[in-house]
């Protein structure tokens, strides 16, 4: 099964899935800066064979989102392939993912994320299972990590298992599980995934700017690279990674008031939405991606310290208000 939107000749920037960041309201952003490819958080098999609501939000995107995947995690297949066959009756998404790669103790525990990948008859059993019950309705893809730890890094022998069970892409972290989000990404490892398979491999690791993505599109053989906590600080870099694929050249930051207002637009779009709750709920939930979104900025110690109470958007614009008249006036110390 072809996946167009994943072919080299386009290179396309992906939106990694990252638990309760890439929620709707955040992929609509994403995809607005230029992110050309979004992904779900991931999402418990089992609570959507339950027919659980909560669970069935996190497979919620817009059209606007598309192509859009909706990522699944588990260690039973046949129960997984159900899952992927409600979802896709429910939305109808370009492809579904399988996590294989996340390294967060309550999902190894439950012998899923990147546990499997110390049991590759299991990775296969699942992945195969999927596969089959899902069929020629939309791709099957997969993301992974290089390996559980450094003595047993076998990407490509996992890559291999995937590409024979019938994965259309698969999506490499370049870290292992024990390295959690520490240390380099190893995109040699990356490279010979890349080069041991015949489907599409998505690069993932340390890709923060346009020289990054040219780099890897320049120098490994990955059909295209996925951005993660890079675009939690900073969405515009899927803008910023176009422009420097196109020109060679470096695009100007955004300027603080366009950051703030985005970030006031994203606070206030999570309060309309149903995912967190009620205001005061939902903003207790932002409060640790405005202090991604702050990172950097001048003066950001004091104004950390601000967000971390925020409980309403009015709150916020407050905090904006005092913050520009400050920066505005000289009052800023440029420290960070």
């Amino acid at each position: 099964m072809v996946v167009p939107w994943a072919k080299k000749e386009n290179f396309p920037l992906y939106l990694a899935p990252m638990a309760g960041v890439t929620d709707v309201v955040f992929r609509s952003i994403c995809k607005e800066m230029g992110a050309d490819v979004t992904v779900t958080e991931f999402v418990s098999a089992e609570g959507i064979i339950r027919r659980d609501d909560r669970t069935r939000k996190y497979t919620e995107f817009t059209e606007e989102q598309r192509p859009c995947g909706v990522q699944l995690f588990g260690a039973d297949g046949k129960r997984m392939g159900e899952a992927a066959k409600k979802i896709i009756d429910w939305k109808q998404p370009e492809f579904i993912d399988i996590n294989f790669g996340c390294p967060v103790n309550k999902v190894v525990s439950k012998n899923g994320g990147s546990s499997l990948l110390k049991d590759c008859g299991l990775l296969e059993s699942v992945a195969s299972e999927i596969h089959k019950a899902v069929g020629d309705q939309v791709p099957v893809t997969a993301k992974i990590r290089i390996g559980w730890d450094q003595e047993s890094v076998n990407a490509p022998e996992v890559c291999k298992i995937l590409e024979e069970t019938g994965m259309r892409t698969i999506a490499i972290h370049g870290r292992t599980r024990s390295q959690g989000y520490g240390g380099e990404a190893n995109w040699e490892v990356i490279d010979e995934c890349a080069r041991t398979v015949s489907v599409p491999v998505i690069g993932n690791g340390d890709i923060s700017s346009g020289e990054d993505v040219k780099k890897r599109r320049d120098e490994t053989a990955v059909s295209g690279v996925m951005i993660g906590r890079a675009a939690m600080q900073n969405p515009w870099v899927f803008r910023e990674a176009k422009h420097f694929l196109e020109t060679g050249m470096q695009m100007e930051p955004a300027p603080l008031e366009e950051r703030w207002l985005l970030i006031r637009r994203h606070c206030f779009l999570a309060t309309q939405s149903d995912r967190y709750g009620n205001e005061r709920q939902t903003m207790m939930a932002m409060r640790s991606r405005l202090m991604a979104y702050c990172k950097g900025f001048p003066g950001a110690k004091p104004l950390r310290k601000a967000l971390c109470g925020v409980c309403s958007v009015a709150e916020l614009e407050d905090i904006i208000a005092d913050y520009m008249k400050s920066f505005h006036s000289g009052g800023i110390e440029r420290d960070e």
